[in-house]
């Protein structure tokens, strides 16, 4: 089926099984007699995404911090530390210092949590004035840019979540390609939501408005898609 389904897009069906065969031996996919799912980095990333869709948690006003202890470290290991902090909603305070609102789940990215925990010592800070925790969430988030894609996003997954039920009835690769493209356009930036609770959202914050956009338009994806798939049955 997902031999088919690249069809639509133009991809042969040998391209399709030598992708799915290379990621099989990056550790991306596990092969179950046939079934494919997600294991490795690639599963991590879709907690990450599945993550923004969902409230977070109550915040007591608390932060966790990051604090570099790892001297000597290769431009590589730089490399996976600053992944695994992003990985896990921190922003960069400055060299050295992450921080976030302490409102995520303590065992979360459990990947990441342990690339993080061979540089870093973590720390739990007091709460500060509400006046004082905004700024500096806007210093360790670019908050105006992702809320500025956001609102792009949120019309264009409006717009288009009609459509997807007559593209897979009419197997319309050109539409099912763009829903596509749409989708992984806003899971790619739900992994940037910096997860902020509601006192420190800045006024108009449109992560709400996505998130209905989104669910809305992913049901409707799936609902093209299990029509798409049927009718090879």
């Amino acid at each position: 089926m997902l031999v088919a389904l690249g069809e639509q897009f133009d991809i042969s069906p040998g391209t399709t099984r030598v992708a799915l065969s290379r990621m099989v031996d990056r550790g991306e996919l596990a092969n179950d007699d046939g079934i494919y799912s997600l294991t490795g980095r690639l599963l991590e990333r879709q907690e990450r995404q599945d993550r923004s869709t969902q409230p977070t948690a109550q915040w007591d006003g608390t932060w966790e911090c990051a604090i570099v202890t790892a001297s000597r470290r290769s431009a590589r290991e730089r490399s996976q530390l600053r992944n695994a902090l992003m990985a896990l909603g921190l922003g960069e305070r400055r060299e050295g210092v992450w921080m976030r609102p302490r409102n995520l789940a303590p065992d979360r990215m459990r990947v990441s949590r342990t690339a993080a925990d061979a540089q870093v010592e973590w720390y739990r800070l007091a709460p500060i004035p509400v006046t004082e925790a905004r700024p500096l969430a806007a210093q360790l988030y670019p908050l105006d840019t992702w809320a500025t894609t956001a609102l792009v996003l949120i019309e264009a997954l409006t717009s288009a979540a009609g459509n997807m039920t007559t593209a897979a009835r009419t197997k319309g690769g050109a539409s099912l390609e763009r829903a596509f493209t749409l989708d992984a356009a806003a899971r790619r930036h739900f992994v940037h939501d910096p997860l902020l609770p509601a006192e420190l959202a800045p006024p108009d914050w449109p992560i709400l408005g996505l998130r209905q956009a989104f669910m809305h338009f992913d049901g409707e994806l799936g609902a093209a898609l299990r029509s798409f798939f049927g009718a090879l049955r």
